[in-house]
């Protein structure tokens, strides 16, 4: 099992690429950048400069707002600043983000992000062998690149492609033609048994692939602290961030399994009524704690071990809620292991 860095990009490029060196200093196996307030790709520009050997890779970057031209053009570019570091992770996001803040259209989620991959792979393909551009799909059509517009070939062109996905037509698709899935950090250990790897494991079998061949990335909220006050922040940051994906649609397949159908009944009704911060106080602590690692810093590791051992192939730690000391004890399991 791999420990990972997942991070929201500050705005400060130059803090985000620290933050990345010193990921690569812990022992993490690679850092992955969120698209949430702002662009997901900047921060991962000046990070591939000052580190060595860790991966480098958005998680996630919403795909449909943006041409699979435009970014494999990017991808393309940090693969080679990184020398072969970089893995590219998309997103569908949801219908109503993708239709009311990006001003795009809403189709056909599964088969347009199919095409997305393909075109990728048919772009990345001409940008490395000069191959003449074909591609043609129902929701995609890439046919001309002109020499001036090609930037030519890249020593290590293998760009690795992973998913996000929560519901099991992403997670199929992610088995049957990507690197990896991303699972979201909105789960629970039997949800990604019973729902995530089935998925995942119909899509391996329909393009013929092992597991081995394949990488489940699975973030983790994390509570502890090394004082009261830490501990009770990180406890009310973490249920508020729960309320917020359980009080959605998209994660209602979770809620539904783990029995918590009344609850995400009445968040979605807080929701609606733009109560939001109403939404924590309904989390209660047997959810917490089967969401989330709740544990001192130095039995993270260890409680997470125990809980994905046979689930995940890479775990991803977000440190923005931690304080110092925890970093420091978690850092320190990290070399240890």
């Amino acid at each position: 099992m791999h420990f990972d860095l997942s991070f929201f990009p500050s705005g400060d490029l130059q803090a985000d690429a620290e933050l990345v060196a010193s990921a690569e200093q812990a022992g993490f196996c690679a850092a992955w950048s969120a698209e949430t307030a702002r662009n997901p790709f900047l921060p991962l520009t000046i990070a591939a400069s000052v580190s060595e050997s860790i991966l480098l890779g958005t998680q996630i970057a919403v795909a449909f707002p943006r041409s699979p031209m435009v970014t494999a053009q990017i991808a393309w570019d940090l693969a080679r600043q990184s020398k072969g570091r970089f893995v590219l992770g998309l997103g569908t996001q949801v219908r109503a983000h993708i239709e009311r803040r990006y001003s795009e259209t809403w189709t056909d989620p599964i088969g347009r992000m199919r095409e997305y991959i393909e075109s990728l792979r048919a772009i990345w393909d001409t940008f490395q062998h000069d191959a003449r551009l074909r591609y043609r799909g129902k929701h995609y059509q890439f046919r001309l690149m002109s020499p001036f517009f090609n930037p030519g070939p890249n020593a290590k062109p293998d760009i690795p492609i992973f998913l996000a996905g929560v519901n099991p037509g992403l997670c199929r698709l992610a088995g049957e033609n990507c690197a990896g899935l991303h699972a979201h950090v909105f789960h629970t250990a039997s949800y990604l048994r019973d729902a995530v790897l089935p998925a995942v494991e119909a899509g391996l079998a329909a393009s013929g692939r092992a597991r081995g061949e394949f990488s489940l990335t699975v973030p983790v909220f994390v509570v502890c602290g090394t004082n009261d006050e830490s501990r009770r922040r990180a406890a009310a940051e973490t249920r508020a961030r729960i309320a917020f994906y359980a009080s959605t649609p998209g994660y209602r397949r979770v809620m539904a399994l783990q029995g918590w159908g009344e609850i995400a009944d009445e968040l979605s009704v807080r929701a609606r009524a733009g109560q939001w911060h109403a939404l924590a106080e309904l989390i209660p602590d047997d959810m917490l704690r089967e969401v989330a690692i709740v544990a001192a810093p130095d039995e993270v590791l260890p409680q997470i071990t125990q809980r994905y051992a046979g689930l995940a192939d890479r775990i991803c730690l977000d440190w923005s809620g931690m304080d110092k000391s925890s970093r420091s004890l978690i850092a320190k399991g990290l070399h240890q292991a």
